[in-house]
């Protein structure tokens, strides 16, 4: 009779073993530090903005207790809720062919005994904003034995941490352009700026971590997005109850394809298939990929013959192109006088056939029943463009919403806003030791803070001190969220979104 697996089977599950979580060279590293060490003291720090995307001036504190709570899971179910001999045993022999040595594991072995990460973490509170240089999160063992437990955690941290802050960063920017351009053309609808910046990054990004790490970066700022494992991440490491991310029935072009009719000379036809999905579609915002075969045709031939059932439904047909140059297409390639459809771009032909409204800052506003969402190749600088050309030629920038993908999201990396790890306090004997480091070779990206650190707030700017005692360090912005396998200070989702807001 087969043997029913169990939980802790090491090898017949898929959870890693918590100390493959490192880089290679660090499996080293307990041995080569003095030998009275008993405290490591480290930092993750966004230390440069100079590769950031144009208008990310600041680093938005986000992710922190993602990462914390993913750390505490591979750890629990990756190393302490394993066998204790089965473990060890793993960790030996892979480090032993990895380093093609002999092997001490009796560390490891102490760990497992003790049951949880002797670790304190700090962090500034998510949703804040920071400048380069500031902190995010402190790091130091508990437990004098467990000193080399601290940098061993970096890779993890890390790996984990520089994606959410990255991506909520770059949303942040979004948002502050997004406000502007909505109080210049059509304040009165401010409150559409949530929705107009979709996410559709998930299928350009690396991984399902990626994916629910960067959905919950852009849902900071925006409640618009495809990315629908942003939900899981919101609930499982925020407790999030409510909405997290919203989005409207649509169509893609495999849909557009099997409602075309292709005739026998070549063209299509794609009439009766639109008028099909709009039937299917009755109420409701519904958005439409526009751009399948010819955009153009869609605006000036189909949709005049079908604006009395556009007009007629419940709800808004949104029109989606995501060809050619986004800046051209939604706008055009003529500031004013256009006559071809090139020259006058999407906004301005759908205002051709179905009219608005102007508002009382004098800009159009489309009908009611129509809008556009361009979803490819979307970046900050394009976005900017988008808005000023569609305001130069009168119209508000509510009439086009925005998809942001993998342009934005992946086209980054950890160096973007230079993050890194480094330790500034060791203590040896219990006796304190500051340490930093400042490469002769470098441009001063790399120079680090020294000892002990506190963040302190002054006219609503986070401040660095460095070099503090542990009575100045125990006070500030920098506050304790996870301590010996425990959490707290928790916050959630929606705690951060308003504080961001209003930051």
């Amino acid at each position: 009779m087969k043997e029913k697996l169990t939980y802790t089977d090491t090898t017949q599950t898929n959870h890693i073993n918590a100390f493959l979580l490192t880089d290679g060279y660090k499996t080293s590293h307990r041995e080569l530090y003095p030998d009275d060490t008993t405290l490591i003291y480290s930092n993750f720090t966004p230390r440069s903005l100079k590769h950031a995307p144009t208008g990310v001036e600041k680093v938005v504190s986000f992710g922190q207790q993602m990462t914390v709570k993913q750390i505490h899971d591979y750890f629990n179910k990756g190393f302490f809720f394993r066998k204790k001999e089965e473990v060890i045993e793993q960790i030996k022999n892979e480090m032993e062919m990895y380093l093609g040595c002999p092997y001490d594991v009796r560390a490891f072995a102490e760990l497992h005994d003790l049951g949880y990460l002797p670790i304190e973490i700090k962090i500034i509170e998510e949703g804040s904003l920071v400048d380069a240089k500031i902190p995010i999160l402190t790091i130091k063992n508990t437990k004098p034995k467990f000193f080399w437990l601290v940098n061993y955690l970096e890779t993890l941290i890390s790996f984990l941490l520089w994606k959410p802050v990255t991506s909520a960063s770059i949303a942040y920017v979004y948002r502050k352009l997004t406000e502007k351009a909505v109080a210049a053309t059509d304040k009165d609808r401010a409150f559409l700026v949530d929705y107009m910046q979709h996410d559709f990054s998930a299928r350009g990004l690396d991984s399902l971590d990626a994916t629910i790490s960067s959905g919950l970066g852009h849902a900071t700022s925006f409640l618009g997005s495809d990315t629908l494992t942003a939900i899981h991440g919101a609930r499982t490491y925020y407790g999030a109850t409510g909405p997290v991310v919203a989005s409207v029935k649509a169509t893609e072009h495999s849909v557009a394809c099997a409602n075309t009719t292709f005739n026998a000379d070549g063209t299509t036809d794609e009439l009766a298939g639109i008028r099909y999905q709009l039937s299917k579609v009755p109420t409701g915002i519904f958005s439409m990929v526009s751009d399948t075969f010819d955009l153009w045709r869609m605006l000036m031939e189909y949709l005049p013959i079908l604006k009395p059932e556009v007009m007629a439904r419940d709800g808004k047909l949104v029109i989606r192109p995501d060809s050619g140059d986004p800046v051209d297409i939604i706008c055009g390639t003529k500031s004013s006088g256009g006559t071809t459809p090139q020259e006058k771009g999407v906004i301005e032909l759908l205002w051709d056939v179905f009219g608005g409204a102007v508002n009382e800052q004098g800009f159009k506003v489309l009908d009611s029943h129509v809008g556009a969402i361009y979803g490819d190749s979307i970046t900050i600088n394009r976005a900017t463009e988008i808005y000023e050309r569609l305001s130069g030629k009168g119209f508000a920038a509510t009439n086009i919403v925005l998809g942001v993908g993998s342009f934005t999201y992946q086209f980054n990396t950890r160096d973007t806003l230079g993050f890194a790890m480094k330790a500034t306090y060791i203590e040896r004997n219990g006796v304190g030791q500051n340490l930093f480091k400042d490469p002769i070779t470098d441009d001063g990206t790399k120079k680090s803070a020294q000892g002990l650190l506190t963040v302190v707030k002054e006219n609503g700017t986070y401040k660095l001190i460095d070099k503090v005692s542990w009575k100045e360090e125990q006070t500030g912005e920098l506050k304790t969220i996870y301590i010996n396998g425990n959490f707290v200070h928790t916050t959630t989702f929606d705690e951060i979104r308003n504080r961001l807001k209003n930051a």
